[in-house]
């Protein structure tokens, strides 16, 4: 059993190869977990740099329940600030991106540099002599809080802690192999957003990610069209002892369409299938790897490359049951005209009604409603054995939610 929060509930005694149905809807727990992932020393993901791309221009973003804006000043740099008035509290922006010499709250009109210095407010010292400010009021010392910022390859990532581990340290060697492969310096260019509220928990959707062995059963556009099944080649594993996880996916052509021993008991295989365009699933090679690379970044982003649409699949914990999740879609500024149309194409791949995303936000909302009915409920992890071990070459396992739930027990004393 656990302490303080959760400490009512006791965690099955076959730790590695059994969840509880209680963390998916426990109020403290969640609370606990917000501070510990999103508030804690840990880096979260913000935005994109090109979604700030002049001096004045600004953008809200969230780490978890909390509101932040990504900022760049007049002089060009970039800011992360907790999206709240030193005063009341009162959110600052209220809109959703901009540019802005300055930013106001509307409420009492305390007003801020992009960088969260606060610059005055109305009737500081007073009307006629009355009222105001007292003498010793010392604006430097109501600003609006700075979140410690790290930008690398076009990508704004931020932690509450003041003292945060450095961003390599926390991310490991193996995500950042990836994570530098796809955000490799050249600028980037936002393509697109779409958005949608998850009536799940938010660990449901990080479950998701970590869950190659459904993709191969239940997204029938990936398996009939070879870009994610059975018998494709993968590289999979979760590094920093199950805090992130990454997956490559080797693609050939070859495997469209095809039955074979491995896939045979792929009920979603349409054989002969086609497209009007095969550009949609056919991707252009432009790393020299014919890889399709992914990664989760915990506790707040999934990198995706599918086919050549970049997408960030930022988590947004809303409260127990519900998660915002906003697909943020990019390429690179210097794409050519080809390679732009490419990624605008297979963009219709991913998001709330993606070819291979749609099926996701149906059958999460429906597993969230089977765990609240039945919170005694318990799970079974025992796909691919009763450890974990990684890396793995295969789809048909739970070694990475057995590695994750490792991981998030020590993190929560749990």
């Amino acid at each position: 059993s656990g302490t303080g929060a959760g400490a009512a509930h006791v965690w099955p005694e076959q730790r590695m190869t059994r969840l509880p149905a209680w963390i998916y809807s426990d109020e403290e727990l969640f609370k606990k977990e917000m501070d510990t992932f999103f508030f804690g020393p840990g880096w979260n993901y913000v935005g994109l740099e090109c979604e700030v791309p002049t001096p004045g221009s600004f953008r809200r973003s969230w780490i978890g329940t909390k509101q932040v804006l990504l900022t760049r000043d007049l002089d060009g740099q970039i800011h992360v600030l907790e999206n709240r008035c030193a005063h009341r509290g009162t959110p600052v922006c209220w809109k959703a991106s901009g540019e802005a010499k300055s930013l106001t709250c509307p409420y009492h009109q305390w007003t801020y540099q992009l960088d969260g210095k606060l610059q005055g407010l109305p009737f500081m010292r007073g009307v006629g002599g009355k009222g105001g400010m007292p003498r010793d009021f010392d604006r430097s010392k109501h600003k609006m809080k700075r979140l410690s910022t790290y930008t690398r390859g076009g990508v704004v990532w931020a932690s509450f802690s003041d003292n945060p581990p450095s961003f390599e340290e926390y991310a490991g060697k193996e995500v950042l192999e990836l994570y530098d492969r796809q955000c490799n310096g050249r600028p980037l260019r936002l393509l697109g957003y779409s958005r949608q509220l998850l009536p799940n928990n938010w660990k449901i959707y990080v479950e998701n990610l970590r869950d190659p062995y459904h993709a191969t059963i239940l997204h029938s556009f990936f398996v009939t069209f070879g870009l994610f099944r059975a018998d494709v080649h993968l590289h999979t594993d979760s590094p920093v002892d199950g805090r992130h996880e990454l997956a490559r996916t080797f693609y050939s052509p070859d495997s469209k369409n095809l039955k074979t021993d491995a896939n045979d008991q792929m009920s979603n295989l349409k054989a002969g299938f086609k497209l009007e365009d095969m550009g949609v699933v056919t991707p252009i090679d432009e790393f020299g790897d014919k890889a399709l690379a992914n990664f989760n970044f915990f506790p707040s982003v999934h990198v995706q490359q599918h086919a050549n649409i970049f997408s960030m699949r930022h988590i947004v914990p809303k409260d127990v049951r519900t998660t915002e999740l906003t697909w943020t879609q990019f390429g690179y500024a210097d794409d050519d005209e080809a390679m732009q149309e490419a990624r605008l194409k297979q963009g219709n791949l991913i998001g709330p009604a993606g070819l291979v995303s749609v099926e996701d936000g149906e059958v999460l909302g429906v597993l969230q409603t089977g765990v609240d009915r039945y919170p005694e409920g318990i799970q079974v992890l025992e796909m691919g054995g009763h450890d974990v071990k990684l890396p793995q070459d295969h789809f048909i396992m739970e070694d990475l939610l057995r590695a994750f739930y490792a991981y998030y027990r020590r993190e929560m004393g749990l």
